[in-house]
């Protein structure tokens, strides 16, 4: 098990345990889900405080339910999750919580069908790396290890509508429905998958990057939303995995989206 870092406190124990931290004002971070050869906890769930109990963005995957759960109760109690797309790494645990789950408009026939990313295009991904049969190996976890199956959406959300004091910014390509929840008064963006900070067949951290082409609906789309998060000028953003990402993000974020669009070019 990897060393931790200052600020984060162990939750549980084995294999499935999580890692919680505080990010921002008001938001703390439960990191977990993967084992090596993948990065250790490379799943992101964000805890965002409100006076009477927690919004939760983004649920992770299936394992991860048993500590969202605990530590939402010990936080007073979870009042919805709010998903920021959903794939199987981010609706994960959300069928086990119980809570009302809310998504974009865009995103309830995915978050309430069984294959909630059924445009991925395998074939687009390696057969083999390092670590083994790559291709493999993603169609087992994302269908029978990450995801806990499809979610009752009980309310939709549309740019602009306001969660938890934050303000919701549809960043569609990476997924249909995908949102960012933004923070205006400090300039804090919870992404999701609007960028990877890493590359996913290696495993290795990078600078921000357009999510890989073969997990995409569309990844134009997906290079127009990751300038338009740019757009905003955040001083931090929360993503799905990895992170937090803070300095000079507007021009880090710009290079990503301006090489990946001169790369098609």
């Amino acid at each position: 098990m990897s060393e931790l870092e200052p600020g984060q406190q162990l939750v549980g124990r084995g294999p499935t345990a999580v890692t919680m931290e505080r990010v921002a004002d008001g938001v703390w971070l439960m990191r977990g889900g993967a084992t090596p050869p993948i990065i250790e906890r490379i799943m992101n769930v964000y805890f965002i405080e409100e006076g009477d109990g927690v919004t939760v963005f983004d649920a992770g995957v299936r394992r991860m339910a048993r500590h969202i759960a605990a530590v939402g109760r010990a936080m007073g109690g979870i009042k919805r999750v709010v998903l920021g797309h959903a794939h199987p790494d981010h609706r994960g645990a959300a069928a086990h919580l119980r809570v009302p789950v809310w998504c974009h408009e865009a995103e309830v026939e995915f978050a309430e069908a069984d294959d909630g990313q059924p445009y991925t295009d395998y074939s687009k991904l390696p057969m083999f790396t390092k670590s083994g049969p790559f291709r493999l190996a993603m169609k087992v976890l994302m269908h029978q290890v990450w995801d806990a199956g499809p979610v009752r959406i009980e309310r939709t959300l549309a740019e602009g509508d306001s969660v938890a004091g934050y303000e919701v910014v549809h960043l569609p390509g990476h997924a249909p429905g995908q949102i960012a929840l933004w923070r205006e008064r400090d300039r804090l963006a919870l992404t999701t998958d609007c960028f990877y900070m890493l590359d996913v067949i290696s495993g290795e951290p990078t600078e921000p990057v357009v999510p890989y082409d073969a997990y995409n609906l569309d990844t134009d789309e997906a290079r127009r939303s990751v300038l338009k998060l740019a757009a905003l000028d955040p001083l931090t953003c929360l993503p799905g995995h990895l992170g937090p990402v803070t300095g000079d993000l507007q021009t880090r974020l710009e290079r990503a989206g301006a090489a990946e669009l001169a790369a098609v070019a």
